[in-house]
């Protein structure tokens, strides 16, 4: 059953799913494969895998002099996906992004994938890369996600993205996309971004996961405004629990979210980080028992460096 499938046929039903970090470069799995074994008990109705491709990265030569390599820190998303859906039988979802990529990139992975018998995609733009002040697309690749769609529906109708015919053309692929209740921090304002999505549902997206929020009624909002707009796909809330306490500074500025007043003044109070944990756990759950109530049944979590922290909120709410 394809993640489209599940999202639309269990919504009636409480429902969760992960997004999981590959490890870096050099460090094994076996890490991540015991957050996998922690998480897989919980049964989730889905796992994606974030990808991350090449970055600038500056090496000092003898002399004093710098040398601009390119580097790939966490390679193995295509990898992951098919020994997660190997080993634990729980449906995959790869994130295929424009960043780093090339067009042929693109269709290799998409070869691969339907070659390991994937078919489920989250398609994404991707961050900028860090030296650069607005993202700038690789040359002979995407700069935003409505071209990604377009080369992956071409591709599901059977032609490489040069034209040629694929002559044994595999199953299509279904792919969900992202979302912003706050707005990308690169869109003009909320409309504008909600156009955006618009526009990817017309392309063929069929079904988007938000970004993370702290703030239940910008989801609502952001929800009753995109219905008004005819998004009629679903709108699967991402949540993840605060962790630390830097988070109170750090999340706002590197997610683009707002934290809640009545949240603020509880980390402030809060004097460990094992404090502050304690207070995001309770606050998640508070977030996704409030979405229950207002019949919202898929709710997905972000894992990184919470997965001790996503683990209690989700057995509490079991």
């Amino acid at each position: 059953m394809s993640v489209t499938e599940i999202i639309n046929k269990h919504q009636r039903e409480r429902q969760f799913s992960f997004e999981v970090l590959p490890p870096l470069k050099g460090t094994g799995t076996d890490r991540l494969f015991a957050d996998i074994d922690r998480l897989a008990e919980l049964e989730p109705a889905f796992i994606n895998i974030t990808t991350h491709h090449s970055e600038y990265v500056y090496r000092e030569l003898p002399g004093g002099q710098f040398e601009r390599l390119r580097v790939r820190r966490r390679p193995g998303t295509i990898a992951i996906a098919a020994a997660i859906q190997q080993r634990y039988h729980i449906p995959v979802q790869p994130h295929v992004i424009c960043s780093g990529a090339t067009v042929e990139d693109i269709e290799y992975e998409l070869i691969d994938l339907q070659f390991l018998g994937i078919h489920d995609l989250l398609l994404l733009r991707g961050d900028k890369a860090k030296e650069d002040s607005r993202f700038m697309p690789t040359p002979g690749g995407h700069a935003h996600t409505t071209e990604l769609i377009r080369q992956v529906q071409r591709f599901n109708e059977g032609f490489f993205a040069d034209g040629t015919p694929i002559k044994n053309p595999g199953r299509p692929f279904d792919f969900g996309v992202a979302c912003y209740p706050e707005k990308h921090e690169e869109a003009p304002n909320l409309e504008r971004d909600m156009q955006y999505l618009k526009e990817k549902q017309d392309l063929g997206a069929q079904y988007a996961v938000t970004q993370l929020f702290f703030d239940n009624q910008k989801y609502f909002d952001f929800v009753e405004q995109a219905r008004q707009m005819g998004i009629t796909m679903p709108i699967i809330p991402g949540l993840k629990p605060m962790a630390k306490l830097t988070q109170l500074t750090v999340v706002p500025k590197t997610f683009h979210c707002d934290i809640p007043e009545p949240l603020a003044r509880e980390i402030v109070k809060c004097k460990t980080d094992e404090d502050a944990r304690q207070l995001g756990i309770e606050w998640t759950t508070e977030q996704c028992r409030e979405l229950y109530a207002h019949g919202v049944s898929n709710i997905h979590f972000y894992t990184v460096s919470a997965v001790d922290s996503v683990v209690e909120v989700t057995r509490r709410l079991l």
